[in-house]
């Protein structure tokens, strides 16, 4: 395999020719940006978007969903599906900043060094190394780079990391590898590779912007 820092390098490059670089809009506080990335769990943008804002409406302060019954919460957030899993844990997190740090408000974390931050979050039920990674590189403007489903498929279809590596070893390997103060791009234009071109099924390599540097389209094409 070819140096995985010069790939990504690379490939950060090209994409960035592609799709343009991305954009950081306002951030949105710490807590907001965890709350979302738990209900992005398993479902799309839309779904999430949807989700939040019906909380939102129903509960317009944290300190109302604190103490909201859990049956209230899944209604509210039903449409990011799997709300019987995604209501509690929204409760165990209020619960924890409020007896851990005394207050419903979570911007703490964008203070802490990145390790203590996504070791801290991830101890959290439903909290792992990817939706801490989320929280840091869009709330905290952190240099980070979360792999998520999309970005997990492209790295091993291009030869970055082997197959069988699993979402973890992935977020370790690839971090270490990303060019810097390019997680945030690198992160955006992956995900828009994934949904648009690099397809879970019928991948559309002939457009790939990528495929000279991709070990699957030389195996398979």
């Amino acid at each position: 395999m070819e140096n995985p820092e010069w790939k990504l390098a690379v490939i950060a490059k090209r994409l960035n020719d592609y799709f343009g670089e991305p954009v950081r809009t306002q951030t949105e506080n710490a807590l907001d940006s965890l709350i979302e990335t738990i209900l992005s769990q398993n479902t799309n943008d839309k779904n999430r978007d949807l989700a939040f804002r019906r909380l939102k409406q129903a509960f317009p302060e944290w300190k109302t969903v604190e103490t909201a019954p859990t049956e209230a919460i899944e209604e509210a957030i039903r449409p990011a599906g799997l709300a019987p899993q995604k209501a509690p844990r929204i409760k165990q997190v209020l619960e924890w900043l409020r007896e851990t740090h005394g207050s419903l408000n979570l911007d703490f974390i964008c203070e802490w060094p990145e390790e203590k931050a996504i070791e801290t979050l991830s101890k959290l039920k439903g909290v792992g190394v990817k939706t801490s990674s989320v929280v840091l590189l869009f709330a905290c403007q952190k240099d980070v780079f979360p792999v998520d489903t999309h970005i997990h498929r492209i790295t091993k279809r291009v030869g970055l990391i082997p197959a069988k590596t699993s979402a973890a070893n992935a977020h370790r390997l690839l971090g270490q590898w990303v060019p810097k103060g390019e997680a945030f791009s690198l992160h955006i234009n992956l995900l828009k590779l994934g949904r648009t071109i690099c397809k879970a099924r019928r991948p559309k390599c002939e457009m790939c912007p990528i495929r000279d540097v991709c070990d699957y389209y030389q195996l398979f094409k």
